[in-house]
């Protein structure tokens, strides 16, 4: 299977490693700064009392516009804000039979691929991985040793082409599964992304900080039930089993634990205010669902991002 990874930063840089360490035929497609960075220093996994390296191939969007090749496989892993060029950028490489995997969290971006590629090259997917980037090094820091991904059809139904990549990505050592109902799984992970999202940023402390102080606790759940409901309304509601796994860990006392989302607010960095928080409480107003905690966390967030893109 021909596989291009779009971007080769901490999750699509482990992956794509992962499936070139297993002899998988993979390029990736990167800026030319990165490919420069890689072409010194080679793509390097870190963490876990491990270290691997490997060699990667790479196109930039140039190189591919101007020698077009199809793949099989694209997993697309990048950040909202670059999810547009990205897509872009890929056109080249998608053919009639080109399978898409996007890596990003929420569901704006599924919309946005189906209409530029079409839904039936776009598959439902939701990815776990504890991966960072080494901001003086460009390597992976493996944080932990998940790496799984759900897959599947957005209709639900259970294909060929899902057992085909499935197979190639567990040959690599990735946990990949096919959940009953892909987008389903993708607001489960939208709902439990936001709660903690929304209550680490509000609060600008860890899971134990925010619940060892009077109130944390019963902000924590508030949030997720807002989310749940949201989710519920829109035909995807969370199991009972799922809700109570969400709701330990946001409120598990001692937990040093913030999200991708929070370490971007405190550093300064862009946050994916508009495409986790922004499309959720629109698609709350539509639904009738009223969110006021969700509401006051993507002002907040929106408060931020335009401090940020005003000194960029």
């Amino acid at each position: 299977m021909k596989i291009l990874v779009v971007g080769a930063g901490a999750t699509g840089g482990c992956f794509g490693a992962m499936l070139a360490r297993a002899g998988q035929d993979v390029t990736f497609l990167v800026r030319p700064a990165r490919a420069a960075a890689l072409r010194e220093r080679g793509l390097r996994v870190v963490g876990r009392e491990e270290e691997w390296r490997i060699d990667p191939v790479l196109v930039t969007a140039d190189e591919l516009a101007a020698a077009p090749v199809a793949y099989d496989l694209v997993l697309l892993s990048v950040k909202a804000a670059g999810l547009a060029r990205a897509a872009e950028d890929l056109g080249p490489a998608v053919g009639p039979d080109t399978v898409i995997v996007p890596q990003l969290n929420g569901l704006a971006h599924l919309e946005a691929l189906n209409e530029r590629f079409g839904a039936d090259r776009v598959l439902g997917a939701v990815t776990k991985m504890v991966t960072t980037l080494d901001q003086d090094t460009g390597d992976i820091l493996r944080l932990a040793p998940l790496a799984q991904l759900l897959l599947g059809e957005q209709d639900g139904t259970v294909t060929p082409r899902v057992e085909a990549v499935r197979a190639v990505l567990a040959g690599a050592g990735i946990d990949a599964r096919v959940p009953e109902n892909a987008v389903t799984a993708m607001w489960h992970k939208w709902v439990f992304i936001t709660t903690i999202g929304a209550l680490t940023s509000l609060m600008r402390g860890t899971v134990g900080e925010i619940n060892a102080v009077p109130g944390g606790t019963e902000l924590a759940t508030a949030l997720l039930d807002e989310a749940c409901a949201v989710a519920a309304a829109a035909g995807h509601p969370v199991p009972d089993a799922e809700r109570q796994e969400n709701l330990d860990v946001v409120t598990a006392t001692g937990s040093p634990l913030v999200p991708s989302l929070y370490r971007d607010l405190a550093s300064g960095a862009p946050t994916e205010v508009e495409h986790l928080f922004g499309d959720l409480v629109a698609r709350a107003r539509r639904l009738g669902v009223p969110t006021p905690l969700m509401d006051l966390a993507t002002l907040n967030l929106r408060v931020h991002q335009a401090r940020v893109e005003k000194t960029s």
